[in-house]
């Protein structure tokens, strides 16, 4: 599912455009549409960037595209305005949010039996920290939070 003409015409005043050679030469850039498309793609999927379809460029190209925007800050200028857009639209209400997270590392030179075992972390897993908490079974969609961050 690529973006549509309404959510690109939103967001692409966003996106840097990609420097060019004063020379003219080298590979001719690709759209940043079908780079922001390939980008989502594999955040949606969680696969690899090797993975990508044909349809998208190559999979070294929106890492590198992807590198650069969050650099840039570009992620998260296009969450503040799709949530100002949904806010807007009343789609959206913002009086009630919070950010739900938790994080408990293990002591370095801890005894086997004061680190927690695989089934206290299995459980800890199956519980509910929240409503509305998204469910990511990987890192990868962690990483852009924090890239994003």
């Amino acid at each position: 599912m690529d973006l549509t003409d309404e959510q690109w015409n939103l967001i692409a005043p966003l996106i840097p455009s990609p420097p060019s050679r004063a020379d003219g030469r080298g590979r001719p850039r690709r759209h940043p549409r079908e780079v922001m498309n390939g980008i989502l793609w594999v955040m949606r999927t969680d696969a690899a960037w090797a993975d990508m379809p044909s349809r998208y460029p190559p999979g070294s190209t929106c890492h590198r595209y992807f590198q650069a925007w969050v650099k840039a800050g570009v992620f998260i200028q296009i969450l503040n305005t799709l949530a100002e857009d949904l806010y807007a639209r009343g789609r959206i209400d913002l009086s009630e949010c919070f950010i739900d997270g938790t994080f408990v590392p293990a002591k370095k030179g801890a005894t086997a039996s004061a680190r927690p075992s695989r089934q206290d972390q299995a459980r800890q897993g199956q519980q509910d920290h929240g409503h509305c908490r998204p469910h990511w079974p990987s890192g990868r969609r962690s990483r852009i939070a924090r890239c994003a961050a």
